[in-house]
């Protein structure tokens, strides 16, 4: 072989070295970004991702003023961006979508009044709990002082309206063996019946009542002081792969627990009978 052929095969050799080199240091990089924790991205990105439905008031809805999302988780979601020293990136998602919006990566974590329950939990993963949602009575605030018990409810006479098909029909039936149960069909409601006189009470979630008794000033939340029944935690959802960015989230969570955060949102949002 030539000198000069010795050269260029040297040369093309080197070249083709530095590229290879250069690939996989590219390569390396890639995977290098593929293998960060969330909790890196997002320290790094600025911003935590957050879907949610905005449907579901008092916990994820659109202010008609200026269509902008609040509620009691979109206000939690806030001070964890501020802890974190992000901002928030809100991202519209429906309930449908929930979990494939995790699984594809379209947002950090879901926030909007997400009971726990198994079916999710096969393919997302839960945070620990921060508030507990439960079946509260509805009635008249003529009528309060009569049913100031769940047994002073569950009497002969006592006309209680639900929905027809819904939980709080089953849990009715249980709760109120001696009252008249009366299942009404969509789009009637219990608390309509209640308004117009043809039920004493109605059973909904302390969530919905909520915002029943802003809407409605007749009504009112029985039994204060009592427990609620038929308790469900409510918690975030996340992906099901990432440990350091779900430890971040439960270990926030029961911090704001104990620093009386979600007690504070409770106060404001939702009703504790």
């Amino acid at each position: 072989m030539q000198r000069r052929d010795v050269a260029k095969a040297l040369t093309v050799g080197g070249a083709a070295l530095i590229a290879a080199g250069t690939m996989q240091g590219v390569t390396t990089a890639q995977a290098q970004a593929a293998t960060k924790s969330r909790l890196a991205r997002i320290l790094e990105r600025g911003t935590v991702r957050v879907g949610t439905t905005g449907d579901f008031n008092p916990m994820s809805f659109r202010d008609v003023s200026s269509n902008e999302y609040k509620g009691f988780d979109i206000s939690a979601m806030e001070q964890l961006a501020k802890d974190l020293g992000v901002k928030v990136e809100w991202i519209a998602t429906d309930w449908a979508q929930l979990v494939a919006g995790i699984a594809a990566d379209r947002f950090d974590v879901f926030a909007g009044g997400s009971s726990i329950n198994m079916a999710r939990a096969r393919t997302a993963a839960f945070t620990i709990p921060y508030i507990d949602a439960g079946t509260v009575p509805l009635s008249l605030k003529t009528n309060a002082s009569r049913f100031s018990s769940w047994d002073a409810i569950n009497a002969a006479g006592v006309r209680v309206a639900v929905s027809m098909g819904t939980v709080f029909e089953e849990q009715a039936k249980r709760h109120f063996p001696k009252a008249d149960i009366k299942s009404v069909q969509a789009p009637a409601t219990g608390y309509q019946e209640v308004l117009a006189g043809r039920a004493d009470v109605t059973i909904t979630s302390n969530i919905e009542a909520s915002t029943l008794v802003k809407r409605f000033e007749q009504l009112v939340v029985d039994v204060q002081g009592a427990e609620m029944r038929n308790k469900r935690p409510f918690a975030y959802v996340v992906g099901q792969d990432d440990f350091a960015w779900h430890s971040c989230l439960n270990t926030w969570i029961a911090l704001k627990k104990s620093e009386g955060l979600f007690d504070e949102l409770a106060r404001t949002w939702l009703l504790r009978a």
